[in-house]
Order: C-alpha cells, then structure tokens, then sequence
C-alpha cells in the first residue's frame, strides 16, 4: 500500500484518479480546496480529504501538517501536482491578472506543495508526479499562457530530476491530451469575461481567428478521463518510473511537430487549430 497526497483531487483527471488508486488499496490525501466538494470521495475506503489552496503558501504548510498526523511512522510514496487551470486567448488580449493567475496554480502553486512536502518523501524515499502538457514542449496559438506555465513546470521537473537524486526521490512528468472534463468549458467562460474588459477595438482584431479557431475546437476529439488517469496512476504506483509519461491518443504529435523547422511547425499547428489562412479583423 502506497500513501498519496493529490492535488485537484476533484478535478476532472483527479476523481478517477482517486478512486483507481483507492480502489487498488493505496491511502490517498486528497487535496481539494472545498471540502464539500470531498463528499463524491465518501464512499471510498483510504481516501483522506485534505483542504489545501495551492496558490496560498500557508494553506500547503498547514496541508502538510495534516498529512503528517495522518501518516504518523509511515512514509508519503508519492506528490502528486494535478491541480491546474486553463488562461487562453490571444496574449494581447490576457489580463495581466489572468495571466499572473494562470502562473500561480500552475507553476508557483507545484513549486510551494514540492517544497512543503518534500521532508515526508525523503524518508521513503517517494517520487513526485507533475501533470504537464504537451504544449510544454510546442507553444499553441491562443493558448500561450497555459503553455508558457506548462514549460515552466516540466523546466522545474528537469531541474528537481538532479537535485533530489541523493535523495533517491524520483520526479515525473505526465503530459495528457485534451480530456473531457469540465475544465475547457471553464477556461472558456473565464476567457470570455475577461474579453469584455479589454478594448472592443483590439477584440474585433481578433474575432476572425478565435472564431475560426472556437469551430476547430468544437471538432477536436477528447480524451476519455479514465484513460489519462490510467496512465497517471502507472506513474505514481510503478516501481521504476520513466521521467516522462504521455497518455492520450496523439500526445507526443505535437512535441513531434515542434522538432521541425520553425515555419514548417507554425503552418501546421495553425492549420490544426483552425486558423492558417484567417485575415486579419
């Protein structure tokens, strides 16, 4: 039996992670930022909610003590950084505070639940799993904020990957696809609100291209959520650990697509998105 300790517990790649990982025996800390959110987890043996707010530091330390309690002489076997958020758009038209938001759960948020839980991994020694994308290896117009965060935790991932290995702890990034969560239609929603406080003359300049690219989405195929947790799960349980896991049909095309020449790479993830050949508005 392995104790876990996840972040975006109820998130949509989280839940089924949750239950695959209580449903093999393992004692999983789920973290979720709403308890009440927690109560879809009552009927699961093993699984501890733990409240947590990875973007407030005080909240980790204090989720870091409860695990403790929990774990008394045992050891925490795996870290798990699911919890993530979606800031799309055009980089003109991104708040400053959406794209500071979008940093903070997805790069700053990881790098305080690392350092808050490392002293209960040492001891195993455990291993940390992060979930990346595949845009962190090939940026996606309209999507630069969350694959800039996206490079920024696999950069961490890579550095961590040397600097625990005295310690023996492992690190592991999983880049999933698309799933069909809740999530898109979240990142949607906010991209939109936050629209309606830029300039309507900068927003009409780019109606064309996210129109065209809103009709390629509505076409893209999803991931089955079950499939990618699948896959997470194999990387926190497994007993050698590759340092990085795709899962997903087509989640190493774009990395593929990214290692060649640049204008060739651009004129084909545009035309996958829906937008080569979109006039300016």
């Amino acid at each position: 039996m392995s104790n876990v300790f996840i972040t975006g517990a109820t998130g949509g790649i989280g839940v089924p992670t949750v239950r695959m990982l209580a449903g093999q025996g393992h004692r999983v800390f789920a973290g979720v930022r709403d308890r009440d959110l927690a109560k879809i987890f009552d009927d699961l043996a093993g699984v501890v909610p733990v409240q947590v707010d990875v973007t407030d530091e005080a909240s980790v330390t204090a989720a870091a003590e409860t695990v403790t309690k929990h774990l008394g002489t045992d050891s925490l076997d795996a870290v798990v950084n699911n919890a993530g958020i979606i800031v799309q758009g055009p980089v003109e038209l991104v708040e400053g505070a959406e794209l500071e938001r979008q940093l903070r759960v997805n790069v700053l948020g990881p790098a305080t639940v690392i350092r808050a839980f490392l002293p209960l991994l040492r001891s195993g020694p455990g291993r940390i799993v992060n979930v990346s994308a595949p845009t962190a290896r090939r940026a996606v117009p309209l999507m630069a904020p969350i694959s800039a965060s996206k490079a920024a935790l696999e950069s961490l991932s890579v550095a961590l990957r040397s600097e625990l290995a005295p310690w023996g702890i492992k690190v592991v990034i999983l880049e999933p696809t698309a799933a069909d969560t809740p999530i898109f239609a979240r990142a949607r929603a906010a991209a939109e609100d936050s629209f309606e406080r830029t300039d309507p003359r900068v927003q009409q300049l780019y109606a064309p291209m996210i129109a065209a690219a809103d009709q390629a989405g509505a076409k893209m195929a999803l991931a089955d959520p079950d499939s990618i947790a699948k896959v997470l799960v194999t990387a926190i349980t497994t007993a050698r650990p590759r340092t990085l896991y795709t899962a997903g049909r087509g989640a190493g095309m774009l990395p593929m697509i990214g290692r060649l020449p640049d204008p060739l790479a651009d004129a084909i993830i545009a035309r996958a998105v829906g937008i080569a050949g979109v006039q300016a508005g």
